[in-house]
């Protein structure tokens, strides 16, 4: 285990850049002391932002560059300032082992690019998977999988997502066996595609996974807590991502809207306040953020571009956590588990 984890933070992504970036790598180091940091980009900028954070800046490096990936910038764009902006040497810094993984608010489209370029699949994975933490009825968040780095997926694609995401919730909460679930538009046997079928077949296959497999779960259950981490495309995964963040941010508009319609309401609003403050921390995208890219040589994390200082410190702290637990050793070990069955996909 990593005893202190180096974190390269990519200080110039995310919609506020450098202030954000540097004081929640900075909440982070308070909360976490054997943190250490590379932090790159503009060396002036995060100078200026380290007068307020003695601490941050006691455990960290500056790299210095003034180029910056947009989010405008197109991938291949990105990868043309890949050697000189701040995301990629972010990225490049965990290839040659300057940090031991790097955390990005920045274009999603450009990190995953740059990430896969530099960093390389791993050894049985064909392609890497962005998978995050969502939150559920029960006390711990589910990992879902891909959410967008790749719109169209196999069998053996969909399988390699299933053994690196009960990885990932094994080092998270803990699990020995997380409970796992391909998302389909029925729970019988005979509904959805030819890849989701097979897939659900080779998983039932391998009863020696760490992983409970159980079959198939519809959209409406994701966040009910019936599972620990949920397998689909990129393609799937994005819009029940961005379909579960519209309905909570519709909850919260429609209860802020009937709480300020009256008088009467806002006395309402009152009375209810510990159960809306609540939902809203239970809500809120930053304290479940940080996805990450599965199945690459190194870990890579992005952060939400919206994220708040609370954010960042959790991106950080998942950045570290996957380190200290050597994920990437964990989804090697299980997908040779596969191979050596013979179950895995053609």
């Amino acid at each position: 285990m990593t005893k202190s984890p180096r974190i390269a933070i990519d200080a110039m992504g995310g919609d506020e850049g450098v202030r954000v970036m540097i004081a929640g790598a900075a909440l982070a180091r308070h909360r976490h002391e054997s943190f250490r940091f590379l932090l790159v980009g503009d060396e002036v900028q995060i100078k200026a932002a380290l007068e307020n954070h003695p601490n941050l800046r006691a455990a960290s490096e500056i790299l210095h560059t003034d180029q910056v990936v947009t989010g405008e910038d197109k991938p291949s764009q990105a990868l043309r300032k890949s050697r000189g902006s701040s995301m990629g040497l972010a990225i490049n810094a965990v290839k040659t082992g300057e940090a031991s993984a790097a955390v990005s608010a920045g274009n999603t489209g450009a990190l995953m690019a740059m990430s896969k370029l530099a960093l390389r699949t791993m050894p049985g994975i064909d392609r890497p998977a962005l998978a995050a933490l969502l939150p559920s009825l029960i006390d711990t968040d589910l990992v879902m999988l891909d959410l967008g780095a790749n719109t169209d997926c196999d069998a053996r694609n969909l399988m390699q997502f299933a053994v690196m995401g009960a990885a990932y919730s094994r080092i998270i909460y803990g699990f020995e066996k997380p409970k796992v679930r391909l998302l389909n538009i029925g729970t019988e046997e005979m509904k959805g595609t030819d890849s989701l079928r097979d897939a659900a077949q080779h998983l039932r296959d391998s009863p020696d996974l760490h992983m409970d497999f159980q079959g198939y779960i519809e959209a409406d259950k994701i966040n009910r807590g019936e599972c620990d981490v949920v397998v689909c495309d990129g393609f799937t995964g994005n819009i029940a991502l961005k379909s579960i963040e519209g309905a909570a941010r519709f909850v919260t508009d429609l209860l802020r809207r009937a709480f300020t319609s009256s008088i009467r309401s806002k006395f309402g609003f009152l009375v209810s306040r510990p159960a809306t403050e609540l939902l809203k921390h239970h809500l809120d995208p930053n304290n479940h953020n940080g996805a990450v890219f599965l199945g690459l040589n190194g870990v890579v994390v992005k952060s939400h571009g919206s994220a708040s200082v609370e954010g960042v410190a959790n991106a950080v702290k998942v950045a570290a956590r996957l380190v200290e637990d050597d994920i990437t050793a964990r989804i090697v070990q299980d997908i040779e588990r596969i191979n050596g069955t013979g179950n895995h996909p053609a």
